[in-house]
């Protein structure tokens, strides 16, 4: 069965903090995905995604605008089309540069 999923009716809300806003758009309430959460989030100026390091392989995907990664104390200057795995033990800080929001891509799979 194929499930089709239009993003653009999947409401965001603010994030804890200022990790932006957030929407997501695959999961087990939305089409039964059992081991695999995504989600689109938008971060305005001033707002950090913190990727911690968790049981769960992580996957950033930059989809609009640009950023500054900071992987092991150094920064990376991204732009639409760059990400980031994350292994389990592995954390990130992703933050918003220039002058349009950022749109990430955020896909979480637990570690088989």
């Amino acid at each position: 069965m194929t499930t089709f999923i239009d993003t653009n009716k999947i409401p965001a809300v603010k994030a804890p903090g200022a990790q932006g806003t957030v929407a997501e758009i695959l999961n087990r309430d939305l089409c039964g995905a059992e081991n695999v959460v995504g989600a689109l989030r938008w971060l305005a100026p001033g707002e950090t995604l913190e990727a911690a390091a968790s049981d769960k392989n992580q996957l950033i995907y930059l989809m609009e605008g640009k950023g500054v990664i900071t992987l092991n104390a150094k920064d990376y200057e991204v732009a639409k089309g760059a990400g980031i795995y994350l292994a389990p033990t592995e954390s990130a800080s992703i933050r918003q540069a220039g002058s349009d929001k950022l749109k990430l891509f955020h896909l979480v799979v637990p570690r088989p």
